[in-house]
Order: structure tokens, then sequence, then C-alpha cells
């Protein structure tokens, strides 16, 4: 069995951007690509700044390199997440606080290396989440490069899953680019379509009536340009917006959600973010309120949970009180890896929709080995990523999935 020799850390760039959310929802005005306006979060310089990453690299002794990286979400320090991560301020401690924890330890398996990192703590504090995303994968990478195998199949083997021949089903996101960047999804067949960033009211609408415009040129646009039998599944993210337009009121919104069901016909409809109450027990508590709403008036709009659900243990409070149809499972706001397998796997057990997402803020290699545990673990749907051009996330994920698919389809014969 191939032992760990040692670590090298390198700064990079991810597939999007660091963005002030608590700025953008209030006073930033949009200019151009970037906005203007003073930063309201901790360590934000400007509302939106270069994405950045740290590559970590493991030596094995038998000379393979394995690698992952760290990288942390598109709105960094909202919703009590992490704070922003900046390069510079990390690599040191992996220099001097990871490498001499994991060199020298045997690569015999991935989950009891990644539980050693995700509850290593420095002065009584774990490490940042983007240090514990970026660090087991590589973790992953390096006992699969020991073992001779996919990373799809060390998470199969540790994790005692069936692997299915079948991909996962992929969702893009546009951006703000919400039009064209719908084309090249219904062009690409893309499962999943098309997020559309409806990060504040100005995009919704006062009263909503933005975005059901948006969803009636969806449903007429897919019509008039795919030539075959397409039917994707509609997913858009509001953050939170329906519920500051209708100012919480559950029955107006159930009943904007009616409209929005109508207008996405024959399309399933799913709605991510509807409310941000501002805390967790309040979102789990309002979240819980509207699904029942629907439900009750028989209004067949999914609700999604994304903001104030950011670790396991939140993912499991979301899910044990069915305060969502489906849960999206940040990868980076969760640090290891390992636990993005265990929300998945604890969604799925418990009955609702497991949605592996992440960030547009994320890298290429980060992209790949989340595709490598969901061919594994099998959520509802994994996100397109990095970035919000489409066709480049697009493209990483798709083609990692299917290198992977064939790879294990050719061990079969």
């Amino acid at each position: 069995m191939s032992k760990i020799a040692k670590i090298i850390a390198s700064p990079g760039l991810t597939g999007f951007y660091f963005d002030d959310q608590a700025a953008i929802k209030s006073s930033a005005v949009e200019d151009g690509f970037v906005y203007k306006g003073l930063p309201k979060t901790t360590n934000f310089k400007s509302v939106r700044q270069a994405g950045e990453s740290i590559s970590v690299m493991i030596i094995n002794d038998d000379g393979q390199v394995a690698y992952g990286d760290c990288a942390a979400v598109q709105y960094s320090g909202a919703g009590n997440r992490d704070p922003l991560f900046l390069a510079k301020d990390f690599i040191p401690i992996i220099e001097n606080e990871i490498a001499p924890l994991l060199v020298g330890q045997e690569l015999d398996s991935f989950r009891r290396l990644a539980e050693k990192i995700d509850t290593y703590k420095i002065n009584g504090k774990l490490l940042h989440t983007a240090l514990r995303y970026g660090i087991t994968q590589a973790i992953l990478d390096a006992v699969a490069k020991s073992k001779k195998v996919t990373r799809t199949e060390v998470v199969a083997q540790e994790y005692k899953l069936t692997i299915s021949p079948e991909p996962v089903p992929i969702f893009a996101q546009s951006g703000d680019d919400r039009y064209t960047n719908a084309d090249k999804m219904i062009i690409k067949q893309v499962d999943v379509l098309p997020h559309a960033l409806i990060n504040n009211v100005t995009k919704l609408g006062a009263h909503g009536e933005k975005l059901l415009d948006y969803v009636k040129w969806l449903n007429a646009r897919i019509k008039e340009i795919s030539h075959v039998d397409y039917k994707p599944i509609f997913h858009i993210d509001v953050y939170g917006t329906i519920g500051e337009a209708f100012k919480g009121d559950i029955a107006a919104m159930a009943e904007y959600f009616a409209k929005l069901e109508q207008a996405a016909t024959p399309f399933k409809l799913r709605i991510e973010g509807p409310i941000d109450a501002g805390s967790k027990n309040e979102q789990i508590k309002q979240m819980k309120l509207l699904r029942e709403e629907l439900q009750k008036q028989n209004i067949g709009v999914e609700i999604v949970a994304d903001e104030w659900c950011n670790t396991l243990e939140d993912i499991k409070e979301f899910t044990d009180e069915r305060a969502a149809d489906m849960i999206q499972i940040k990868t980076p706001d969760l640090g290891g890896i390992n636990n993005t397998i265990e929300a998945v796997l604890y969604c799925k057990q418990n009955g609702i929709g497991a949605y592996q997402g992440g960030t547009c803020n994320e890298t290429e290699r980060s992209a790949q080995i989340c595709v490598d545990i969901a061919l594994a673990t099998r959520p509802c749907q994994i996100l397109a990523k990095p970035g919000m051009g489409v066709d480049e996330g697009v493209m990483i994920v798709y083609n990692e999935m299917n290198r992977v698919l064939a790879l294990l389809k050719s061990k079969d014969n």
C-alpha cells in the first residue's frame, strides 16, 4: 500500500468571483460586470472580486501525483458561512499544519483520512471549509491512484454502494445572461435548467411579474428551438426574493407559485430559496409552512432549500423537518467531501431529493471529483460547474461523467 510522501500547495483562480451578497441585496448597483458600492461583508475589498483557490498536491511514495482544489462559494461569508477564502492566508496552514499531519500516512482508506482532516482543529477551530474540501479531494485521488481504481469505485467500496451505469442528470446555471444562456442549455439538451440568478427583487419584479414572464418565455423557447422530445426540469434560484416581494405572506406566495406552475406546464418546476428568513430555525419553520401550503393546495412546484442549510448537520435538520422537497448540498460549504457523500445518502434514505450542487466559484478539478462521487452516491441532479458561461461547466461535468462510465463499463467486459 502506498504512503503519502509529500504535500505541495499552489495558488489558483476559480471559474467565477467572490460576491458580497449583503451588498448586492441592498445598496450595490450593477455597472457592467462589476458592482458599485461599498462592501458589507468582512474581508471583502470590493463587492465583486476575483475568486481564488488552492491546489493541494499529494505525492505518493511511488511517485504518483494526486490533487484536489480548495475553493469557497461565490457568496462567501453569507448565511453563516466561513469567511472569504484567500490563497495567501491559507497556503501556510497547508504547509505548516496539514503536511506534517498527512506525510507518512498509508493510503488505505479515503474515509479514515478524510475524517482525520475534517475533524482536525487548530486552536479549537475546524479548518476553513475550503481547506477541508480541497484536501479531501486530493486524498480521494491519492487513494484511488494507490489502489489503481477510479475515484468512483473507492467511494462505492468504502460506503458499500452499487454503481449504476447511467449518468446523473446535470443542472446548468445561466448567471444574469438568462436568455442567451438558456438557448445554450436547450441546444445541448441539459437535463435541468436554467438557475436564472434572481438574486434581487428588481430581477423578480415587485409582484413577481418579471420571473413569471421569464418562465413563460422559457417554456415557449424550448418548443420553438428544440426539435426533439426534450423535457427538462425548470429549476430557478430566487435567493429569498419571493418571500421579500410578498412580505412573507405564505398564502400570497402559494398563489404566486400556482401562476408559476401554470406558466411552466408541461415542464416540472422547482424554486430554490423562495424565502430567506434570517436564521436557520426560522428558515426551517417558514419553508415547512410554505411546503405544507403548496401540498394543501395541490400545487406541484417543488421547493429547494439552500440558504441556512450549509453543513451536514443543517441538511439533516432540514430533512428531518421535511422543510423542503429537495436540498441543495452545496459541496464547498460542507467542508470535506466525505460530508457531501453522507449528505446525499441521508437525503435519499429519508425520501428528500438530493441536489449535489456547489458554486460557480469552483475549479475544473473540484467539479470533476464531485462528478466522481455523484456516480457512486446517485443524487437527483448535479451542478454543471464552474463558471456562468454554461458551455465550460457543462463540458467539464458531462465529459468527466462519460469518461468514468466508459472506464467502468470496460471493466465489466
